[in-house]
């Protein structure tokens, strides 16, 4: 299996980590952590990280951290100069930016890391994000529009300078081939662009594609141009589903479906016993269970007292409780509730977080990912620990070695870029199987 690792403001994924001993609270600027963290990923022989990029304001600044990295071009630029074999994924955009200024800023740091960068090539959705920009947020479909035209453009930059168009002989004085240049000269409904980029092939030729969307428009463009694709699930089934649809998508579009890879999401507590996971997941999170109970009580057909939280649902109450058909998450709920934890128990296991929690021993990951691995759901999966500062550490010690002996994780890199990590085919410029 393939495994990655979520990259984000500095602390961790659950909201109280930058309060937790140990860390440092004022690392949300510092990018020697973020390196730190990245060597920590590198050894335990992770294939990636990923960057998301929410960069409006997305939650309770007076208590938590920003969700967001600080910039995540600038921060992969820094991880790249301190790091060696792991892919570095960033988000960037296609709503607000335009196609040459996003090419040339992801090939310029495939070279400086030689060949280890993907590009999560998604659209906006927050009007909160078009705000900042002093724009209205398009209708989805014009955004998906502008997406397809956008990553067609880019590919095509990127392959402008021939992949041996760079001479550098000195003994003839000829520094690049001429006749290997191809300036393009394209132009869609949505964007534009006219020229070269003047930037010759990494050691992986060009970034790799990711893509992060959901619904039938993002399946759309993963078949078409994704090799990776980061996924929001929570149950096996609907994992199955979403890999095969993926699959699908892929091979309608003249793909080989074994060059997209699909990764399911895992959030990680990795402690010795589910009683100290639990206390260490209710330090990290209490503020924000006066809420969640309430939403809890939702998903389960109930009206939740944030004033119970120390008590366990009563019999009559699970009796009459009814998981949402509308969320995935609701059964799972349920299933712990009648296990007869107390409600603050009930929402430490994770059950309403937007990935499957493990909260507990390295050999209920391991468990985990071998059983969704094994059934066809997941290529691999791409982690989110509670606290980088020890949760990055727990799952290389504890986990990663329970994988490697039952032969579902390599030992070592066999390879040096991303692209050979996803075992991608090679592609430089356009795609001529899927473009038009």
């Amino acid at each position: 299996m393939i495994i990655g690792m979520v990259l984000n403001a500095g602390y961790g994924t659950q909201p109280g980590a930058w309060r937790m001993p140990g860390v440092d609270p004022r690392n949300y600027t510092s990018f020697d952590s973020q390196v730190w963290y990245a060597q920590a990923a590198e050894r335990g022989k992770f294939q990636f990280l990923f960057a998301p990029d929410f960069p409006a304001w997305q939650n309770a600044l007076e208590n938590e951290a920003p969700l967001n990295i600080n910039e995540p071009l600038l921060t992969f630029a820094a991880v790249a100069r301190e790091t060696q074999r792991i892919g570095l994924v960033a988000t960037g955009s296609s709503t607000f930016n335009e196609p040459f200024n996003l090419a040339r800023q992801f090939k310029a740091l495939d070279l400086m890391s030689h060949g280890r960068v993907g590009w999560n090539a998604v659209p906006s959705s927050d009007s909160n994000v078009a705000a900042l920009y002093g724009q209205a947020l398009p209708p989805r479909h014009e955004r998906y529009e502008r997406l397809h035209e956008f990553i067609q453009l880019v590919q095509a930059l990127w392959g402008s300078w021939g992949l041996d168009a760079w001479l550098h002989d000195k003994v003839s004085g000829r520094f690049a081939d001429s006749n290997k240049l191809r300036p393009i000269n394209l132009k869609g409904r949505h964007v534009a662009a006219g020229g070269l980029l003047p930037l010759p092939p990494s050691e992986q030729g060009q970034p790799v594609i990711f893509q992060a969307g959901g619904g039938a428009q993002g399946m759309e463009v993963a078949g078409r141009y994704a090799s990776g694709v980061i996924g929001a699930v929570f149950t096996i089934e609907d994992a199955r589903a979403q890999r095969s649809a993926l699959r699908n998508a892929a091979e309608k579009a003249g793909r080989n479906p074994d060059e997209v890879k699909f990764f399911a999401g895992l959030m990680t507590t990795i402690v010795p016993n589910r009683r100290e996971g639990l206390d260490r997941r209710i330090a990290l999170s209490w503020q924000t269970f006066p809420q969640r109970v309430l939403y809890l009580g939702q998903m389960l057909g109930l009206r939740l007292d944030p004033g119970h939280l120390d008590a366990p649902l009563t019999s009559e109450q699970l009796a009459s409780a009814r998981p949402s058909p509308g969320d995935p998450r609701s059964a799972h709920a349920l299933k712990i509730a009648r296990e007869g934890w107390i409600l603050r128990d009930v929402l430490a296991h994770g059950v309403i977080d937007y990935h499957p929690a493990i909260v507990g021993p390295a050999v209920e990951a391991a468990d985990h990912m071998q059983e969704w691995f094994e059934a066809g759901a997941a290529d691999g999966f791409w982690l989110s620990p509670d606290v980088f500062e020890d949760g990055i550490d727990a799952f290389v010690d504890g986990v990663v070695p329970i994988l490697q002996e039952r032969g579902l994780f390599h030992w070592d890199y066999e390879g040096t870029t991303l692209r050979d990590h996803l075992d991608a085919p090679a592609q430089y410029g356009l795609d001529p199987r899927v473009i038009g």
